[in-house]
């Protein structure tokens, strides 16, 4: 499986991140919030670290669920110019070579070894991710983790995600699921439905109908269907977060 233009496409939203930039482990990271006790770890998407959206989410968890949000950059420097990308205008851009520059393979270790640094600065982590980093929050909820290296992840529209991901979960599981999603496919959101509640861990399963992948982190916030997407799929990462991070 790999990325399509569906990955890429989409809308900058408006706004200026208010963060700071730092180094976790090796990798670049953008950092906002600072709760000692609480962090959320973002996977960035196929738009990199460096996309506006990704940055302004990061602010936005960061104040409304009192945590220190990370959000590091796991292709290595390389960034995206998402400029032509988000306007449909692929002609300067190979997404085959891009995926396998950057595959699964290559950045899992990094994912890693940034969720156990924060494993140890921080009691609880989370872990959320959109599109490409969606694969990499289940891989971070795994059972071959002992302890975890993450207490809870959601994830929005995954891409690259396999039936043996499902299988393997171990935390608590949120899917933020477009009804119009052919990298999350029916097929894999059956199994994921099911799968999942079997697995003896909290499942949080939100369907958004119409709304097509990427649809929750790079919509149009200037259009009211696409908005209020993406305002009830925050909202509902925030909620989860908020119930599993800190104690009640």
């Amino acid at each position: 499986m790999s990325y399509s233009e569906c990955c890429v496409k989409g809308f900058a939203w408006d706004g200026t991140p208010t963060g700071t930039i730092s180094k976790l482990n090796d990798n670049d990271v953008y950092i906002a919030g600072d709760n000692p006790d609480v962090a959320v770890m973002i996977i960035h998407d196929i738009l990199g670290w460096t996309f506006p959206n990704a940055r302004l989410l990061a602010d936005h968890l960061a104040r409304e669920i009192n945590a220190t949000v990370y959000l590091p950059d796991f292709f290595a420097g390389e960034v995206v110019d998402m400029v032509p990308l988000i306007a449909g205008d692929f002609s300067n851009f190979d997404i085959k070579a891009f995926s396998e520059r950057h595959s699964r393979a290559a950045i899992e270790p990094e994912i890693f070894a940034a969720a156990r640094t924060l494993r140890q600065k921080h009691k609880k982590v989370g872990a959320i991710g959109y599109c490409f980093g969606g694969w990499a929050v289940f891989r971070l909820g795994a059972k071959e983790h002992n302890p975890p290296l993450v207490d809870a992840i959601s994830t929005g529209h995954p891409s690259l995600l396999t039936k043996n991901d499902i299988d393997e979960v171990a935390v608590p599981v949120q899917l933020l699921a477009p009804e119009n999603d052919f990298m999350f496919s029916s097929e894999l959101k059956s199994y994921a439905f099911e799968t999942i509640q079997k697995a003896g861990v909290e499942f949080d399963y939100r369907h958004f109908p119409g709304v097509e992948h990427g649809g929750l982190v790079r919509g149009n916030e200037k259009l009211p269907g696409e908005r209020l997407a993406m305002v009830r799929a925050t909202n509902s990462a925030v909620g989860w977060f908020n119930q599993i991070l800190h104690d009640l």
